[in-house]
This record gives C-alpha cells, sequence and structure tokens, in this order.
C-alpha cells in the first residue's frame, strides 16, 4: 500500500468519526474509508453551501453564524448567506460575465465590524475593501460595479483591520468567477462543465475542538508566525473523494488558508503525475505549462488541467502536499523577546518534511512542510474522451518594462512585529504615493532571516519581471534566465516572495482606469501577519 493511500485511510477514518459522532474504532474506520465510506468532496451545486450562483439581479450577502454547516463536522461557521430565485446559497461561488454589472448588499450580522473585499476583482477603492470604510454589526453596505476583468477565478473574503484573519478563518470566504468568450469556447473545446468537471477547490487548514468546532485561539507566537492548523478541509470537508471519469479535470485551486503554503502535486503509486497549469491569479497563463509540482501561498490561485483518460477505474490519485523547507525564519526563532536560534538539526528536519519550522508540530499542529494527503480522486468509470490539453491559450500583452522604480523591504523589527519598508500600517497614513497613473517596477525585498510573505496589491495585477536570491526549492522550478516560476507568468495580484529574495514586478496604474483619487492596499496574505500591521495603504493619483 502506497504512503498517500496509508496516510488517506487513516484521515478518512478520523473524518468519518468526527461526521457521525462516535468512536466506532479505528479497524472500522478503516475498512469503511477503504470501502468507499470517505466523505465525497463537496462540488459547487445549484445551491447550498458553494453554491453556483449567476446573479440576474442585485443580490443580499448577509455575514452570519450558520447552525451546522461545516461538511467536516456538522459544526457551525460564519458564511455569507443569501437566496436567489428561491434557493438559498452560503459563501455562493459567485459566476460572473465580462460586461455585466455586479450589484451587492452586504448585511453584518455579525457583533464586530466587517467589509467584503473582492480579491482581484477590478473596482474602485470604495468597492475594494478597504478597511476605514468597515461596517458595524446590523448595518449594510452597497457594491455596484462592471466587471471588467478577464476571464479568472477570483475570490471574496472579509477585510475589517485586525479582524480579517478570524473572519476568513470562521468561514467567510468564497470564488468570484469571471468568464467571457474565449474561456466558454475553452470550456467548450474540453467538454468543461462548472460544478461537474470544471471544479473549484478551496484548500484550508483549521484547528478542530474535540467536538469538532472550529478553533481560532491564537497565541502570541502564532500572530507572528501565522495560525497553523491541524485538519486540512476541501471545500469544507477532511479527506474528501472526488468520483471521476476518464477524462480530463479542470481544478480551480484557491489556497483561503490563513498563513499555510502548500507544496502541490498529484500522486499516483508514490510517483509524481504531470499536470497543465493554464491559469494563475489574473486568468489564463500566456501559454500552458505542464508541471509536477507548485508552490500556492495564502491568497493565490492555480488553474490547473489533470488528464486521468489514460487511467482504469479502481485507480487513485492524490491531491497532496510533499515535503519543503518553510524557512521560518532561516534557521531561526522570532519570539516575542528577540531572535532565538533553533539550530541545524530542526531546520534540517524541515527540509526533510518533518517539521514546519517555527511551528513544527506546536499546539497538535500540521507541519507546513511535512508530507500529507489532501484529498482522493478515485478513478469510477470509463468514459469516451478524446480532447487533449491546450497548447495555446488566449493572446496576452507583454509586460511593461520601463517606469519609476521602487525599492521594497520586508523584514521584522528587533523587539518583534513584520514591516514593509520599516512601517505598518496606520489608517490615515499615506506611506505608498503613486503620483502618475503609468507603470512601475517594484522590487520586493525579502530579509535573509525572515519567512515567506505571500505579498498582495489591491485594485491591480503584477507582472513578474525576475527572481533573484530564491532558495533552492524554488530554483529547481525555474523557466527561464529571469528565475521565474511556470505560476509567475501572466497576471498575478498575490507573489510569494521567500527569504533572501529579490522579487521584481511590473504595475501598469494606468489600468484599470479608476476615478478620481484612488486608496488601496499593499499587505502580505498572511492574515496574520496582515491583521498586525504588515499592511500599508498605497495612493493612487
Amino acid at each position: 500500500m502506497s504512503q498517500s493511500r496509508r496516510d488517506f485511510l487513516s484521515l478518512s477514518a478520523q473524518a468519518v468519526i468526527l461526521a457521525l459522532g462516535a468512536d466506532l474504532g479505528f479497524p472500522a474506520m478503516l475498512q469503511a474509508a477503504a470501502s468507499n465510506a470517505a466523505p465525497p468532496l463537496p462540488v459547487p451545486g445549484k445551491s447550498g453551501l458553494y453554491g453556483l450562483l449567476t446573479p440576474t439581479k442585485k443580490i443580499t450577502l448577509k455575514a452570519a453564524e450558520a447552525t451546522g454547516a461545516l461538511p467536516a463536522t456538522g459544526a457551525p461557521m460564519l458564511a455569507y448567506a443569501t437566496t436567489h430565485n428561491g434557493l438559498a446559497y452560503l459563501n455562493p461561488v459567485l459566476v460572473l460575465r465580462k460586461g455585466q454589472t455586479f450589484e451587492a448588499e452586504l448585511i453584518n450580522g455579525l457583533t464586530e465590524p466587517t467589509i467584503i473585499h473582492w480579491h482581484g476583482v477590478d473596482c474602485p477603492w470604495r468597492q475594494a475593501g478597504h478597511p476605514s470604510y468597515a461596517i458595524e454589526p446590523k448595518t449594510s453596505y452597497n457594491y455596484a460595479f462592471p466587471i471588467t476583468n478577464r476571464a479568472g477565478t477570483y475570490w471574496y473574503h472579509p477585510h475589517p483591520h485586525g479582524r480579517t484573519a478570524r473572519q476568513s478563518y470562521m468561514g467567510l470566504a468564497s470564488f468570484f468567477i469571471v468568464r467571457d468568450d474565449e474561456e466558454e469556447a475553452f470550456a467548450k473545446e474540453l467538454d468543461l462543465r462548472l460544478g461537474e468537471t470544471d471544479i473549484p477547490i478551496l484548500i484550508q487548514d483549521k484547528r478542530l475542538t474535540h467536538d469538532g468546532r472550529l478553533e481560532y485561539s491564537p497565541s502570541r507566537d502564532d500572530l507572528m508566525m501565522g495560525y497553523l492548523g491541524d485538519t486540512i478541509l476541501v471545500n469544507g470537508q477532511r479527506a474528501p473523494t472526488l468520483k471521476t471519469s476518464t477524462r480530463i479535470y479542470r481544478f480551480r485551486v484557491l489556497n483561503g488558508s490563513t498563513a499555510r503554503i502548500y507544496n502541490l502535486s498529484f500522486i499516483m503509486r508514490d510517483r509524481q503525475l504531470p499536470f497543465t497549469l493554464v491559469g494563475n491569479d489574473g486568468g489564463f497563463l500566456p501559454a500552458p505549462r505542464q508541471i509536477d509540482g507548485l508552490f500556492l501561498a495564502p491568497g493565490e490561485r492555480a488553474d490547473i488541467l489533470l488528464d486521468m483518460s489514460a487511467l482504469s477505474p479502481g485507480q487513485e490519485v492524490f491531491l497532496q502536499n510533499m515535503p519543503f523547507d518553510p524557512m521560518h525564519n532561516e534557521d531561526s526563532m522570532m519570539g516575542m523577546g528577540g531572535m532565538m536560534h533553533m539550530g541545524n538539526a530542526e531546520g534540517s528536519a524541515n527540509q526533510q518534511g518533518m517539521g514546519a519550522g517555527a511551528h513544527g508540530g506546536s499546539h497538535g499542529t500540521l507541519g507546513e512542510g511535512s508530507t500529507y494527503p489532501i484529498m482522493r480522486l478515485l478513478v469510477d468509470q470509463k468514459v469516451a474522451y478524446s480532447a487533449k490539453p491546450p497548447t495555446n491559450l488566449p493572446a496576452m500583452p507583454a509586460p511593461r518594462t520601463d517606469g519609476i522604480d521602487r525599492p521594497i523591504t520586508l523584514a521584522m523589527r528587533h523587539m518583534g512585529g513584520w514591516t514593509i519598508n520599516d512601517q505598518t500600517f496606520a489608517m490615515n497614513s499615506i506611506p505608498i504615493l503613486v503620483k502618475s497613473r503609468g507603470p512601475e517596477i517594484w522590487r520586493i525585498t525579502n530579509a535573509t532571516a525572515s519567512m515567506p510573505h505571500p505579498m498582495h496589491l489591491h485594485g491591480y495585477f503584477y507582472r513578474v519581471l525576475e527572481r533573484r536570491g530564491s532558495p533552492d526549492q524554488v530554483k529547481s522550478r525555474i523557466i527561464d534566465a529571469m528565475g521565474r516560476l511556470p505560476s509567475d507568468m501572466g497576471y498575478k495580484d498575490t507573489v510569494l516572495v521567500w527569504p533572501g529574495e529579490t522579487v521584481s514586478v511590473s504595475i501598469d496604474f494606468a489600468t484599470p482606469p479608476y476615478p478620481k483619487d484612488q486608496l488601496f492596499l499593499f499587505h502580505c496574505h498572511n492574515l496574520e501577519h496582515e491583521d498586525q500591521g504588515m499592511m500599508l495603504n498605497v495612493k493612487v493619483l
């Protein structure tokens, strides 16, 4: 039996125990998991949790606790609730078409302020989720903007300052999918149907209490390093199985964790299967890339094609996290009182996937750089299918390489606290002022004694120009002389910067042509870092 299958059966048995609310014995649970009693992947359907919603009119999204909504355990979770054309939804997967107008009203049913950030979606700053206009409980906020994005997989989540991590962790997050003529032609050519063979995949890690409830109780070190869970959920379910046919599947993968980085591969009988990366944060890449693994940081998306046409019924493929070094402060751990040397032994364990840097096994968490299965694909039936992964994708312009050169530094203060250009967030401070609506080159440098930071910019997209000083585990996947990764190509709204690395990105502040002055945000999408102040205002004149 392969390691992937052993690990998955163990996780499946635990999931069944939680779901049934009774300890029927571990051998019985293994037998249940092996006999396909493992929980199915919650695939977005016509309604319910992560239901596919194509708005034909203004919708209302009420942020509130939803009793019994968490698929893994039946525990409560926070969710955006709405009804549309007689159907009820929680965290609806919003499916929009380029050119239409999107209208929504957010109603705050929480006990604290909240606001929605439409992550990666083109919209002016007062629509984009700036915390300065977070709304109080029992009040509402209206959104209305045209959909100008190219087709792609975007998403939405809360953005009230100091509360973003907890509200997102407790359940407030879902997809915002944009379609257009080119994307629909692509789907038709491969016979891809959203919710059937084109499947949004939300990956999150959680800590669960003994009775299966979500627990968000970060320690001071968790706030410094990021809050890691002990359980991986996919669309809210633990160790799920998706029954598949012998054909191509499209997975729109979103890392919705607050802090965890994934090193994703598809594994069959302990070998990595090739898959095709066709898109990232901002839609299609300039060209498809066949790869066997990729890093996915919080906030990032990957649009993946997996060709299962050569497999046979009964065969299994596992989406799995592969071993990597999380590089949490590069052999040193930042406690609240200063640097505490961890030593080479723990660093070596991390490199082999046995720990997770500053969080290796703490509080019973799952090691960030360890090996663990995320979900299982079980080939259920043989079908006639002749389509092949594409060799071309819709054309896109080359990135701008001119404009103002702006250095950006990521580091930690001596007494603790992550900074951008030695500053932390203040609501009324404007540390980054873009005086001209034109291109800029941002050179984002992460300190060597640091940890990876996924840096997100509201309102605009990056084009990655180069990576320099990358760690070996990143260098092993570069595709050009500029040190770029397959996932760096195309448009990005979140870019992962490793310790000691400089990532240069081009930003065209002329596109989109927002009216008047704009106040956007630049922040780390490790949400504990963001909440603790690793975020700056960016004013675009």
